[in-house]
């Protein structure tokens, strides 16, 4: 019983711990604070936390930020830090084929702070509105020519509300004599598309360019297969991720979330539908000869059917040895009208017809095996064999599956350098979202992995080091993720519990022995006398072995005079251990240890 109360206070004090420890971390939220300088050279310099005195309240986080600068060449740089929409050009266009109450491009864009920022004046491009269609677009310094340098392109996404159904992708709109950015709208010619979009479950993150057929100058989007990696967290952790496409010349091409690749391939193997077509095709005019056999079996021709075989034996048929059980109400039927069951007073005859009460089960079944008319049981026909079909054999006939011929593709081209794609010389954003706050910050284009690294670890890098100089330690995640899934606290207290519990269980589980006191109280030995006298039984007892052995001895050689004398000498032995046990209790303590002890007489 003292176990198992033992047991019950440490689980008691384990939880009230916990409860604790979850207050204690609810009050020093926010107290860490937080000191990020940024030089332009050197990136992040400094990230310190300092603890705030118990004695006065914590401080609010000061952070220190600077708007990121180009390190090399770009063809379009963006950080938004202005605090304006300069440069930017808001669309006027109408979608078409659509109702005039949601045809217009009226979706609202503005310069916004991020909401829960940790880097104040770090601000971006927002999509406030929702269920509206939204584009704006941006002039690039120069057209991008595709030719022998790399394209990358590379921009920040922040789900600030999470995403129902929506996209946050961008396009690089191709130089064209007829673009005209306030007339941007979803038909306008783009050469890449790229960019995270979900509706429902279904998360991607797009790579489409689209590709002119050489020989009839028509276009047509080539989609990039779909990531292996789960994108799911990505759209619903409500934090910001920096996309990126690597294009290079040898047609190779990568994608990277948050500067990890997700996504790589080529334009030649991996695109979706192939940028070559096949150099043959399946004649369209060509047709199935009437007699082609493509029946791998057929039926036996020289099968004939048994003549007992009867088809129209029924597959089931009534028990002949079923007997119907005793007490089987036959008069009885299974329902009968519902007895307090009253017509309701609005009950037309005449509209609605006789009033019949419902039926409910009969009560009087309920205590009987059965009521109503008692059928006998079907059972499986043991002569039912069924319809007789010939057994299949195979076709010596057979041909195989028919397939059209091949001939060669008339619209077969071959482009090796598919990277050679149409110039372009704006971006844009043209989205519908379902969800508001959809942040953007930090787009970069240009031909240097180099350039766009500094600029991701002075945009990018620095949100990301804010933010994970503000998340909390180990036990504050701990705090809450239990907040989220309170079940964790039980995992918690068991964690804690079950060692401490083996601790108790195998040092306090063995017997309590008697204290010295207690034995003061009784004529009991003390646990040392009590060795000490087994050990002195176990001596005698191999004494009285060993003169046994002489006794049968002696006997042999006829000597009564000897063992006369043995057995006189045993109680001899008997008296003098009489003899030297002591008065008191003590007396015998001090005697009966080995130093003490006096050589035995023989």
């Amino acid at each position: 019983m003292e176990l198992k109360w033992l047991l019950y206070v440490t689980l008691l004090a384990l939880g009230t711990l916990a409860v604790q420890a979850h207050d204690l971390d609810d009050d020093n939220d926010g107290d860490d604070v937080v000191d990020i300088e940024d030089d332009l050279d050197d990136g992040i310099e400094e990230v310190e936390e300092s603890k705030p005195e118990t004695s006065t309240p914590p401080p609010t986080p000061k952070v220190t930020y600077r708007a990121p600068v180009p390190t090399g060449e770009v063809y379009f740089v963006e950080s938004f830090d202005k605090g304006t929409l300069d440069g930017w050009i808001l669309s006027r266009a109408k979608k078409d084929d659509t109702d005039d109450e949601i045809a217009k491009y009226d979706g609202k864009w503005e310069v916004q702070d991020m909401k829960d920022t940790k880097l104040p004046g770090d601000k971006g491009l927002v999509l406030v509105t929702r269920a509206k269609h939204h584009a704006i677009s941006s002039k690039l310094s120069k057209p991008f020519v595709f030719d022998t340098k790399p394209l990358i392109v590379q921009y920040e996404v922040n789900f600030q509300n999470g995403i129902e159904c929506g996209g946050a992708y961008v396009k690089l709109l191709s130089k064209t004599p007829e673009l005209n950015l306030d007339q941007f709208h979803d038909k306008t010619p783009y050469t890449i598309m790229f960019g995270p979009d979900k509706c429902g479950e279904d998360y991607k993150l797009h790579f489409i360019f689209r590709h002119k057929n050489p020989k009839t100058g028509k276009y047509e989007e080539k989609h990039a297969k779909r990531p292996d990696a789960d994108l799911k967290t990505y759209f619903t952790d409500k934090k910001t991720h920096l996309y990126t496409l690597v294009l290079n010349p040898d047609n190779s091409f990568e994608i990277l979330i948050d500067q990890t690749v997700v996504n790589s391939g080529n334009l030649l193997n991996d695109m979706s539908p192939p940028v070559n077509p096949p150099r043959e095709i399946e004649d369209p005019n060509d047709q199935k000869p009437e007699d082609w056999d493509e029946r791998p079996k057929i039926p036996d021709p020289h099968a004939v059917k048994p003549d007992d075989w009867d088809e129209d034996a029924p597959a089931k048929i009534a028990d002949e040895n079923a007997v119907k059980p005793e007490g089987w109400l036959d008069d009885e039927p299974e329902y009968v009208p519902d007895p307090d069951a009253e017509k309701p007073e609005d009950w037309d005859e005449d509209m609605d017809g006789e009033w019949e009460a419902p039926q409910i089960a009969n009560p009087k079944c309920e205590t009987a095996p059965g009521c109503g008319t008692w059928q006998r049981p079907m059972i499986d026909n043991p002569n039912y064999k069924g319809k007789w079909k010939p057994p299949m054999i195979d076709n010596v006939n057979y041909q195989g599956i028919w397939k059209p011929r091949k001939i060669p593709n008339p619209d077969f081209f071959e482009d090796l350098e598919p990277f050679k794609m149409t110039p372009f010389s704006a971006v844009g954003l043209e989205l519908w979202s379902m969800t508001s706050d959809i942040f953007f910050d930090n787009f970069i284009i240009c031909t240097e992995r180099a350039v766009a690294d500094d600029w991701a670890s002075d945009g990018w890098g620095l949100k990301k080091a804010a933010d994970g100089a503000a998340e909390p330690g180990v036990v504050g995640q701990m705090m809450a993720a239990a907040e989220e899934r309170p079940w964790l606290w039980i995992v918690y207290i068991l964690t804690v519990a079950l060692p401490v519990f083996l601790v108790v269980l195998f040092c306090c589980s063995g017997k309590k022995q008697p204290s010295a006191a207690e034995y003061k109280k009784t004529d009991a030995p003390q646990p040392d006398v009590m060795d000490e006298e087994k050990e002195e039984e176990k001596d005698k007892g191999d004494k009285e072995e060993e003169e046994e052995k002489e006794e049968e001895n002696e006997e042999k050689l006829g000597s009564d005079a000897d063992i006369g004398s043995a057995s006189q000498e045993e109680e001899e032995e008997e008296e003098e251990d009489e003899d030297r046990k002591p008065a008191s209790e003590e007396e015998e303590t001090v005697n009966r240890s080995p130093r003490n002890r006096k050589p035995r007489k023989d």
